[in-house]
This record gives structure tokens, C-alpha cells and sequence, in this order.
């Protein structure tokens, strides 16, 4: 019985020694994930886009695949929450690209980022794989958030061309309201 005890305490003296070497880890040095920012500026949320708007914002998207005689897209728009508000296929569009589409939309809507971002990031090596443990994200280019007077009232999202095709078709849509934004203000 004497060396049941003695085995429970060692054990014990093992485990609360043992578990304060997981309390703290040391930053890493080569890791840029280790440096904390100073601040924090991602744009705040605005008044969700209108079906008037997101149509707007998918014609511009179409305008642009057809002027570069790409007849392959999916293009969808959503509110900040990442929900569908418009979708627009063009005829020549994978179906695959349909989900792919909204996902990229919905990523750039929820985070306020680009989706190239999220590519980027992973491309810089192992420090960032963490990012495809987040909750909804899509590390493919073509989502970008739309944005009226500086705050993110929705976003597109493109996919049916290349990476760098719905980019350009996506940034296309994004940056229409700019020229517009006594319409989309107008909400």
C-alpha cells in the first residue's frame, strides 16, 4: 500500500511539473505569426447590398468577361453576412464553379479581405497553413469584398477561368460602385 502512494504522488508531482512546460510557449522567432500587430484597420460592415446594386456589380463582372471573350463564368454576390443576394452563370460555365463562386464570396464578405489574400499567405510556407483550419475560407483568387464609402456592404465572388481570369472579373464587379457610389449609397 506504502508504494501505491508513493507511485500516486510521484505521478502526481509529475503531472503538475509536466503540464507547466505546455503553459507557456516561446515565440518563434521565424514566424511571422509570433508579431503582434499594432493595430487592427480592416473596415467595418456597412448597410447590405440591394438586389438593385448586386446587379449593378454582376453586369460590370459580365461586361468585362465578355469584353476579354471569357464566356465561362459564375458570378455571386452576397451580403456582408456572406448570403446569396444575386447570381448570374454564363452559358459555357463548369458546374462546379457555381458552389466555388459563392464560397469566394462568402470568404470575402465575412473576412473584408480579398481571397488572394488567403493565397498569398499559404504560399509564404507552413507558418500560415493554420489558415485552412478557419471556418469557411477559400484560398483561391476571384473573391473581393465590395465596398461604398468605406465600409464593406457585400462582396462577389468569380470562378469558371483561371485564378487570375476571375480576378479580374471579380475586381471588375468590385470596383464598378466606385464610379457609382451615389446609386449604391443610396440604398
Amino acid at each position: 500500500m506504502r508504494f501505491m502512494s508513493i507511485a500516486a504522488g510521484a505521478i502526481c508531482v509529475a503531472l503538475i511539473f509536466g503540464t507547466s512546460a505546455f503553459a507557456q510557449v516561446s515565440p518563434d522567432p521565424n514566424n511571422p505569426n509570433d508579431v503582434i500587430p499594432e493595430a487592427s484597420n480592416l473596415p467595418p460592415y456597412g448597410f447590405p447590398i440591394s438586389i438593385e446594386t448586386a446587379k449593378k456589380v454582376a453586369a460590370a463582372a459580365i461586361t468585362e468577361s465578355k469584353r476579354r471573350n471569357w464566356n465561362t463564368m459564375c458570378i455571386a454576390i452576397v451580403d456582408p453576412h456572406g448570403d446569396l443576394v444575386y447570381f448570374e452563370r454564363q452559358d459555357n460555365c463548369q458546374y462546379a464553379s457555381i458552389s466555388i463562386a459563392q464560397h469566394k464570396a462568402r470568404t470575402a464578405a465575412r473576412y473584408r479581405r480579398p481571397t488572394l489574400a488567403f493565397e498569398n499567405l499559404l504560399g509564404k510556407g507552413d507558418n500560415f497553413r493554420y489558415l485552412t483550419t478557419l471556418d469557411d475560407v477559400i484560398a483561391s483568387r476571384g473573391g473581393n469584398p465590395i465596398t461604398v464609402e468605406d465600409k464593406v456592404i457585400g462582396a462577389i465572388g468569380v470562378s469558371g477561368g483561371t485564378g487570375s481570369q476571375d480576378n479580374v472579373v471579380s475586381q471588375a464587379g468590385a470596383s464598378s460602385l466606385t464610379a457609382t457610389t451615389g446609386s449604391a449609397s443610396s440604398q
